[in-house]
């Protein structure tokens, strides 16, 4: 998956947890925090939605990697290059 694919799924993910946010003017450089509520329970979600569609494991320390959509498609970027969505 390339970069901007990668971005892509995260803005899917996010909106399946928290339809009522709106995604177009995310900021890639500030953290997802700053811009939408998402509380700890969502974060959790988030990684086992990636977990779910790519069986990708994220490290409980790595956590800090996605917080913002520039940090989180840089960490998932190798992750998820040759990676195709198992549940489409």
């Amino acid at each position: 998956m390339t970069p901007a694919e990668i971005r892509e799924e995260v803005i899917d993910i996010l909106e399946n947890i928290n339809p009522d946010e709106d995604y177009s003017n995310l900021e890639d450089e500030r953290s997802f925090q700053e811009q939408v509520e998402l509380d700890s329970m969502d974060f959790l979600d988030i990684v086992m939605e990636l977990r779910k569609r790519y069986r990708v494991e994220i490290p409980e320390q790595d956590f800090g990697n996605l917080q913002s959509m520039q940090s989180t498609v840089q960490y998932l970027t190798p992750l998820m290059q040759d990676m195709e969505r198992l549940n489409s």
